[in-house]
């Protein structure tokens, strides 16, 4: 039995300066990822600091026109909001691709953002993992890899980041607002979670006294031409092996603007600026839909079992771009699904 000590905190202010006093204090809200790995020894917290009482809980306009989604709001909960479905449907529809119901009605927003791989080497504590001790080994490079990452991976880490959410707010180019000891800052989405590199074992840049309190999304959430798809072993809680979120500005048949996302191809959400780029000014056609995803998937390289996300991660992107672009011309947005392969 893990050993530990429990507080629970109604301020943010307090809740940083609980986890200034311990190194090994974690923070717990909906437990879907702490709690599992603490069942399995991964993680072993002496404190836990409970801040499901802080006011965290709101979601509300931003004066640039954007909309803040607070830390401890649940996945549900966004996902379901009024404004959250009108005015950025991407979310929306990545949110509820990802896990279950269930779980959805537990599981925060910043909870979602600090989630670790589900990686197996990293769960079994009897291999080795440099994510879980730097320096002793990554079997995953020569081992079973079929969920693993062909792109932004090192040779100390090939892990992916499991989340949906994640890849939405990837493509909306979303802002993670923290508070710690020094105050407050805010963190671009593309700067906050991390590659590999050779620091495994750090996953995002929020300092270990510091606590999300906040998304911030644009105001721009492309409510009109917009897709999530997710490629999956099967429908039902499973994670992806490939997901893309796009998301489109159109001008007739025109591209005026194009955001694009992939998830479980990379330690983090994957985006490609340069790539995207080959979309502006361009006809809305699947010969440039192939471009960009040849574009994207530049650099990949796979291993042992997972050679084949590479294919299919540029079908999932072409897929993706095709549904975005379709959905306004069908005139019924409902018609847009989070479908679970390219067809």
């Amino acid at each position: 039995m893990i050993n530990f000590s429990y507080v629970r905190t109604t301020d943010v202010s307090e809740a940083v300066r609980e986890i200034a006093l311990d190194p090994s204090a974690r923070f717990i809200a909906g437990g879907t990822n702490i709690i599992d790995l603490m069942k399995e020894n991964v993680a072993r917290p002496t404190r836990l600091i409970d801040i499901t009482r802080l006011p965290l809980n709101r979601i509300e306009d931003t004066p640039d026109g954007g909309l803040r989604l607070g830390a401890l709001c649940t996945n549900a909960d966004t996902a379901y909001d009024d404004q959250v479905q009108r005015r950025y449907p991407l979310l929306s529809k990545a949110i509820l691709a990802g896990a279950s119901a269930q779980l959805r009605n537990m599981a925060t927003n910043g909870g979602n953002l600090l989630q670790r791989t589900r990686c197996y080497y990293f769960y079994d504590t009897g291999t080795p993992c440099n994510k879980r001790e730097p320096g002793s080994g990554c079997p995953a490079i020569s081992g079973l890899n079929r969920l693993h990452a062909v792109l932004g991976a090192s040779e100390h880490c090939i892990a992916v980041h499991p989340s949906d959410m994640c890849v939405a707010l990837a493509a909306l180019q979303a802002i993670v607002r923290v508070q710690g000891p020094q105050g407050e800052r805010a963190i671009p989405y593309a700067e906050f979670q991390r590659l590999p590199g050779d620091t495994p074992q750090i996953d995002n840049n929020l300092g270990r006294e510091e606590i999300i309190t906040a998304i911030d999304l644009p105001a721009q959430g492309y409510p009109d031409h917009y897709a999530y798809l997710k490629v999956r072993d099967r429908t039902s809680y499973a994670f992806a092996l490939v997901s893309v979120a796009a998301a489109l500005e159109m001008d007739g048949d025109t591209i005026r603007d194009a955001r694009i996302a992939l998830g479980g191809v990379a330690h983090k959400p994957w985006r490609d600026n340069d790539a995207e780029a080959l979309l502006i000014g361009q006809a809305a056609t699947d010969q440039n839909f192939r471009c960009v995803a040849d574009a994207y998937m530049r650099g990949a390289r796979g291993y042992a079992h997972n050679t084949f996300k590479i294919e299919l991660a540029k079908l999932a992107i072409v897929r993706a771009l095709v549904q975005a672009v379709r959905m306004e011309r069908n005139g019924d947005k409902q018609l847009h699904r989070t479908t679970t392969e390219p067809r």
